[in-house]
């Protein structure tokens, strides 16, 4: 049977026989399930430091509002991370990380599809 592609970019091929990620491969024969998983941010600290931030710019406003937009800085740029995981009979591995949600969803199909692909 020859070797079908299913998705190919950045270093992550997903085919009917292999998953490959950067040096890393994955024989599709011993994945038994994809486990796509979202990790949200913590965002505690980074909350209270600009309430905080907000609260001394009462008292002193420079110092007060450097630490308030340093803090809301990082919440903008605080990304969800997406983590593809595979089960096999060995045990579940974390497979891929990536910040991109459509990135992540193409390789998650594409995954289910060389699974149901392989029967």
């Amino acid at each position: 049977m020859e070797e079908q592609v299913f998705f190919e970019h950045n270093g992550v091929k997903v085919t009917n026989a292999r998953f490959v990620v950067d040096a890393q491969t994955f024989a599709m024969s011993n994945v038994t399930s994809v486990n796509p998983v979202t990790e949200p941010p913590s965002r505690f600290a980074l909350i209270l430091g600009l309430i905080i931030g907000v609260l001394i710019a009462f008292a002193s406003p420079v110092f007060g509002i450097i630490l308030a937009a340093i803090c809301a800085l990082f919440l903008y740029l605080q990304k969800t991370k997406y983590h593809v995981m595979l089960r096999t009979a060995g045990g579940e591995t974390k497979a891929l990380s990536t910040d991109e949600r459509e990135y992540f969803n193409q390789v998650v199909g594409a995954l289910n599809q060389a699974i149901v692909h392989r029967g």
